[in-house]
C-alpha cells in the first residue's frame, strides 16, 4: 500500500510539473520582427544581389543564427528598383527572443551590374558569401512588430577595377523602427472569459482572448486612440474602456480589468 501511495504522489507531483510547463510554454512573449531592403539612386541600369539567407541573431557571438527566408524569398534582387522609399520584404519571424544583436546576410554568385546596355559579373569576395555581418543592438517588447531596414548603397558598393571589371563590396546601413505597439492586462474573473475588441471609430482592429490565467494581448496595433470592448460570458456584463493610447513601440497596460455579474432578477 505504501508503494502504490508514493507512487500516485510522484505521478501527480510530474502531472502537475508537466502542466506548468504548458503553461509557461503558452504564455512566452512573442515579437514580431521583418527584414526589409531598400536602396539609394547609384548611376547603372541594374544591380542585380542574389540574396541566399538572412538571419538574425539574439547573441553577441557566432552562434544562435536563425534564418528568416524560405525558398519563395531567396534569389536575385535588383536594388534600383528599390529606391525612392520602395522596398521589399526578405523575410520574417515571430520570435521570443528579447533582443537582436546582429543581422547576416549571405550573398550567392549571381551578382551582376548593368552599365551601358552590358551586363558585367560582380567579383564577391568568399568571406560575404559566406555571410556579411551587420551589428544591431535592439531590445524587443512583446506584441510589437519591428521593421528592420537594410540600406544598401549601391552607388558606394560597386567598385570599377583597372581592368574593365566591377567587384562588389557591400555598404549597407542598419535602420530598425518599431512599427506597432500593442495592449494588454488581465481580465477578472477568468470565468467570465470575454472576447476582446480593439475598435478605431466602428472598425475592429483586432481581437483577442484570455488565457487561462485572465491575461491578453492585443498585439501588433497601430499607433493610434483605441475603445476596448469585452463580451463575457452569459452571465457577466459586457464592459468598455475608453480612449486607450497606444504608441510605437510599446505595450499600454489596462491592469486587472474587473467584468462584473449579471445582477439577479
Amino acid at each position: 500500500m505504501k508503494f502504490h501511495l508514493m507512487a500516485v504522489v510522484l505521478l501527480s507531483v510530474f502531472l502537475f510539473s508537466a502542466c506548468n510547463n504548458d503553461d509557461d510554454d503558452s504564455a512566452v512573449k512573442k515579437a514580431t520582427v521583418e527584414v526589409r531592403l531598400t536602396d539609394g539612386p547609384g548611376d547603372y541600369q541594374q544591380v542585380n544581389i542574389d540574396i541566399e539567407d538572412v538571419q538574425i541573431n539574439p547573441s553577441d557571438d557566432n552562434s544562435g543564427w536563425i534564418s528568416l527566408m524560405d525558398n519563395n524569398d531567396k534569389g536575385i534582387y535588383d536594388l534600383l528598383t528599390l529606391t525612392n522609399g520602395q522596398d521589399t520584404l526578405l523575410g520574417s519571424i515571430t520570435t521570443t527572443e528579447a533582443k537582436i544583436s546582429q543581422i547576416r546576410l549571405i550573398l550567392g554568385t549571381g551578382n551582376t551590374v548593368k552599365v551601358g546596355d552590358q551586363t558585367y559579373d560582380l567579383i564577391t569576395p568568399s568571406a560575404q558569401q559566406s555571410g556579411l555581418k551587420l551589428n544591431l543592438q535592439q531590445t524587443l517588447s512583446e506584441g510589437v512588430t519591428y521593421k528592420i531596414l537594410l540600406d544598401f548603397d549601391a552607388a558606394k558598393s560597386i567598385v570599377a577595377r583597372g581592368n574593365g571589371t566591377f567587384s562588389l563590396k557591400p555598404v549597407i546601413r542598419v535602420i530598425s523602427e518599431a512599427t506597432s505597439g500593442s495592449i494588454s492586462g488581465t481580465v477578472s474573473p477568468v470565468a467570465s472569459n470575454p472576447a476582446i475588441y480593439a475598435l478605431s471609430g466602428t472598425d475592429t482592429v483586432n481581437t483577442s482572448f484570455p488565457d487561462e490565467t485572465g491575461k491578453f494581448l492585443l498585439k501588433a496595433m497601430p499607433a493610434g486612440t483605441y475603445k476596448v470592448t469585452f463580451e463575457p460570458a452569459e452571465g457577466y456584463v459586457p464592459k468598455q474602456v475608453e480612449s486607450v493610447i497606444v504608441t510605437t513601440g510599446n505595450v499600454t497596460s489596462l491592469g486587472t480589468v474587473t467584468i462584473e455579474e449579471q445582477p439577479p432578477l
